[in-house]
C-alpha cells in the first residue's frame, strides 16, 4: 500500500497559465466613459452602510443589472424598491444568501445570470468582526470569522469567476480586505479578523494570477475605519477617539469614499489594474 510520504512524492505539480496579452483594447476618448461601469453585478453584504451607498453608486455610473446579496433581507425589499424607483432602467433584484454555504452561493450565481442575463462583477463586502484578546477566543470564534471572511470571500468569487469564464466576456472582480490585513489595530484585540483579511489579500493575489488569462480582474480595496453602524454606540467610544487621533486626516472615513475606489475598479479606466490593493484610510498606514 503506497503511504502518504510515497503519494507527495509522486505528485504532479498543476501550473498556470497565464495571458498571452494583446493590444487590441479601444481607448477612452471622453471623460464621461473613463469611469463607465457597463454589466450586470453582484454585492454581497448588499444591505449593510457600505453595501447600500456602493450598489447607489454603482447604478450612478451606468450599472444595467444588480443582484443584492445579503444574510438578512429585513430591509431588502425597501431599499430594493427605493433603487428601481431611481433608476427604473436597471433591472434590480435581491436575494437572501448564506456565504459560507457552498450550494446557496452557486445558487446565487445561477439566479443572477438568469434574471439579469450575465455576471461581469462581483463585489465582495460580506464580512463579520471578532474583537477578543487572543487568549480568550474560542476556537470556534476564530473558525467563523475565517469561515465567513476568508472562506466566503472565496466561494462567491469562485463561483461568479465560473460565470464568467462560461460567458467568455471577461470580468471584474473586487475583494474587501482591510487595514487590518496590513498591520494589528489599536486599541482593540482582534486576532481572527486581522488573520482572515490577511487571507482576502492572499485569495486576490492568487485569483489575479489566475484569472486573467480569462479577461478577469481581481483587485481588492483595505478600507480604515469608517463613519457605518458598525463603528457607533457609545461602547466604542474611546476606540473612535483612538482611531481618529491616530490619523493624519483625524477623522473616520465615509462610505461614499471607498464606493468611489470601487467604482473605479470596475470601471472601464481601471483595464490594466490587476492584482492591487487599495488602501482607502485617510494615511492611517503611514504610522
Amino acid at each position: 500500500m503506497t503511504s502518504d510520504r510515497d503519494k507527495l512524492a509522486q505528485r504532479i505539480l498543476p501550473v498556470m497559465t497565464l495571458a498571452q496579452g494583446h493590444d487590441d483594447i479601444p481607448p477612452i476618448e471622453t471623460a464621461s466613459h473613463r469611469f463607465q461601469i457597463k454589466g450586470n453585478a453582484v454585492v454581497t453584504g448588499a444591505l449593510g452602510g457600505l453595501g447600500t451607498v456602493l450598489s447607489r453608486a454603482m447604478l450612478q455610473h451606468g450599472l444595467q443589472g444588480l443582484l443584492m446579496l445579503d444574510v438578512r433581507m429585513t430591509e431588502g425589499e425597501r431599499m430594493v424598491k427605493e433603487l428601481r424607483d431611481e433608476f427604473p432602467s436597471s433591472r434590480i433584484e435581491m436575494l437572501a444568501s448564506d456565504i459560507t454555504d457552498e450550494q446557496q452561493v452557486a445558487q446565487a450565481m445561477d439566479y443572477a445570470s438568469d434574471k439579469l442575463g450575465s455576471v461581469d462583477m462581483l463585489v465582495c463586502l460580506a464580512g463579520i468582526v471578532g474583537v477578543s484578546h487572543a487568549l480568550d477566543v474560542t476556537a470556534s470564534q476564530f473558525r467563523r470569522v475565517l469561515d465567513v471572511n476568508a472562506t466566503g470571500t472565496f466561494l462567491c468569487a469562485q463561483a461568479a469567476a465560473r460565470k464568467m469564464v462560461e460567458q467568455g466576456k471577461g470580468g471584474r472582480i473586487v475583494l474587501t480586505a482591510s487595514i487590518s490585513a496590513h498591520r494589528v489595530n489599536w486599541p482593540q484585540p482582534q486576532v481572527a479578523y486581522n488573520a482572515s483579511k490577511a487571507a482576502v489579500i492572499s485569495i486576490k493575489s492568487c485569483l489575479a494570477a489566475e484569472l486573467a488569462r480569462y479577461g478577469i480582474r481581481v483587485n481588492s480595496v483595505s478600507p480604515g475605519y469608517m463613519d457605518t453602524l458598525l463603528n457607533e454606540g457609545p461602547g466604542l467610544d474611546v476606540g473612535r477617539r483612538e482611531w481618529c487621533a491616530r490619523n493624519p486626516l483625524g477623522r473616520m472615513g465615509l462610505p461614499a469614499e471607498l464606493a468611489t475606489v470601487v467604482v473605479m475598479l470596475l470601471s472601464e479606466g481601471a483595464s490594466y489594474v490587476n492584482g492591487a490593493d487599495i488602501v482607502v484610510d485617510g494615511g492611517g498606514l503611514v504610522f
